[in-house]
């Protein structure tokens, strides 16, 4: 397979994910929220000061403007009220001019999971790692603790979702095969950097 096919294959791939994702929000949720237009993810990017995943972008452009997903459903990109940006930006601002900064630079809460604890991507990654904030163990000092690695990429996670087999799930507890997060390795140089 040539460099040109496998990302037509990439590219197909993704495409059925996101037909996926359409399909599972819509029999979720019969009162989706339509979609966003360009103009309103320029907008979003704008504010944020970077551009959204690629993947992300799609499913707000294609599926929904949020209430899809896993337990407590994506977040609207856009406010009033609780959003991808609003969030973001609320977060960045407390961690500017702080000797321990919460959040890193690039990273958009995409849900919360309740009790402070929001799922996100890095969107400077280019797999769009999900990563998983769980502030409650904070002891004082670097927030790097309260940092995880949920998913590898955005792809992976939302598959997971499709099959139920998540460590969110309600009957996660009850198998062997489920794979917990772990500690975000690059916490702490993302935290001290501001990327």
């Amino acid at each position: 397979m040539s460099v040109g096919s496998d990302k037509i294959a990439a590219m197909t791939d993704i495409d059925d994910l996101v037909q996926r994702v359409a399909v599972r929000a819509a029999s979720d949720n019969e009162d989706l929220p339509a979609p966003v237009g360009d103009a309103r993810i320029a907008q979003a990017e704008e504010r944020l000061g970077f551009a959204l995943h690629p993947l992300l972008r799609r499913l707000y452009r294609e599926v929904a403007d949020g209430g899809f997903g896993p337990d407590y459903r994506l977040l609207p990109l856009l406010g009033p009220g609780p959003s991808v940006v609003g969030e973001y930006l609320t977060r960045r601002e407390a961690s500017v001019s702080v000797e321990h900064p919460e959040w890193p630079a690039g990273v958009v809460p995409i849900l919360t999971w309740g009790c402070a604890m929001y799922a996100g991507v890095d969107c400077l990654s280019a797999e769009g790692r999900v990563l998983l904030f769980e502030p409650n163990p904070y002891s004082g000092g670097s927030w790097a603790e309260c940092w995880f690695l949920d998913s590898a990429g955005l792809a992976v996670w939302l598959e997971t979702w499709l099959a139920g087999t998540g460590w969110f799930e309600e009957d996660a507890c009850d198998r062997d095969d489920v794979v917990e997060p772990r500690p975000w390795e690059e916490a702490v140089s993302r935290l001290s950097s501001g990327a």
